[in-house]
């Protein structure tokens, strides 16, 4: 059934009548375009209204930001927040602006350096600082995902615990942010795996019977949250009623003709495979928001998405071309033009607003123009 589409492992009980946002892969493109459906759900007054954000990958770079920042950001009567520029949209396009994947791949290149690390430095440096999960608000609950190459399960780093359900929980983490983000966002081959030292963490309802012993609970081999589920959503449906999902993902393109060796091959076949599984997954979680029988509502928008699928008028128009050119931006963590910054911002603004007041709220704040200069 549609309601049951993210794994049932460790499944909780009935989900609440609460509101979580899911926040998907797909490097600084995701990244971006996702800043501006938070920049919309501001505006719109709903972000207090959050109860969980589940995120992976780029995504979980900007649920990251709104994360660590939440403390100073002061929302109005309305639920917004004046300052949310300065201290979301501003980081953000900071680190959009900088080059962090192949720095790091040279330095493993050439001084065997491990990449993550480096990554995570890069975060701290740029973005989070010394930052530990328990400086992550108490409500929404930020759930940022990895996967485990050990269990092949959803790790993820929440302020109450991480865990992998295979293997337990860690109660109150102490681990840095930037290690999380850095975790989610390790993108195979170049930037995966994250392997991380877990000897002195306090690990508690151990699955005895499975994988709750050494080396799962020491030596922990993380890879990018996308793998296990791309849009995260996985925290989010099985305890929340209506979620938001926003889709920055990649879409494998035609080859005409694809290379017949091994080494080009294999990538390509696990890119259907990818592809197909998004796809499906996708699909369901529509079907499931259509389906009054299904326990969940809530809406989709994509960079994939076409701007005319979504029935409500906007005033902010978006050309179905330029849309495509952004949506094909290569998934990487390296620097973007300002003008293309500007266009996913104002591009995931503007199908956040439409997927909204289509199908989640017509009642819904409708903008009158772009958040930035340039539109989509």
């Amino acid at each position: 059934m549609a309601n049951d589409l993210p794994s049932t492992a460790g499944a909780a009980a009935e989900p609440a009548d609460n509101l979580a946002l899911c926040l998907s892969g797909g490097g600084y493109r995701a990244m971006v375009f996702h800043v501006g459906a938070l920049w919309y759900l501001n505006d719109a007054g709903y972000l207090p209204k959050l109860d969980r954000v589940s995120s992976v990958s780029g995504g979980s770079i900007a649920a990251a930001v709104l994360a660590t920042r939440w403390s100073q950001l002061r929302f109005d009567a309305a639920g917004k927040a004046a300052a949310f520029d300065d201290l979301v949209v501003a980081p953000v396009r900071h680190l959009a602006s900088t080059t962090i994947d192949s720095p790091a791949i040279a330095e493993h290149m050439i001084h065997g350096q491990p990449v993550n690390p480096l990554v995570i430095k890069s975060y701290a440096d740029l973005l989070f600082g010394e930052a530990t999960l328990q400086d992550l608000p108490d409500r929404p609950r930020f759930v940022i995902n990895a996967t485990s190459v050990q269990t092949g399960a959803l790790f993820r780093y929440s302020k109450p615990y991480l865990a992998d359900y295979r293997v337990g929980r860690v109660m109150a983490p102490r681990r840095a942010v930037a290690e999380a983000v850095a975790a989610s966002s390790a993108c195979p081959p170049w930037l995966s795996p994250a392997s991380l030292d877990f000897s002195k963490e306090v690990w508690t309802d151990l699955v005895l019977d499975d994988c709750g012993k050494p080396p799962f609970t020491t030596e922990v081999v993380l890879t990018d949250g996308g793998i296990y589920d791309n849009f995260g959503l996985e925290p989010a449906w099985k305890t929340c009623k209506r979620v938001l999902v926003s889709d920055g993902g990649g879409h494998m393109q035609p080859e005409e003709k694809p290379f017949p060796g091994w080494p080009f091959h294999m990538p390509r076949i696990l890119d259907i495979t990818d592809n197909q599984v998004r796809a499906l997954r996708k699909r369901e979680v529509v079907a499931a928001f259509r389906d009054p029988s299904s326990g969940h509502t809530g809406a989709y928008w994509g960079t994939f998405t076409n701007p005319a699928d979504y029935p409500v008028a906007s005033a902010l128009p978006i050309d179905a071309a330029r849309a495509t050119e952004l949506a094909l931006t290569w998934t990487r963590l390296a620097a973007m033009p300002d003008a293309k910054q500007q266009r996913l911002i104002n591009f995931g603004y503007a199908m956040a607003e439409r997927a909204i007041r289509s199908y989640y709220d017509p009642a819904a704040f409708a903008p009158t123009t772009f958040p930035l200069p340039g539109g989509v």
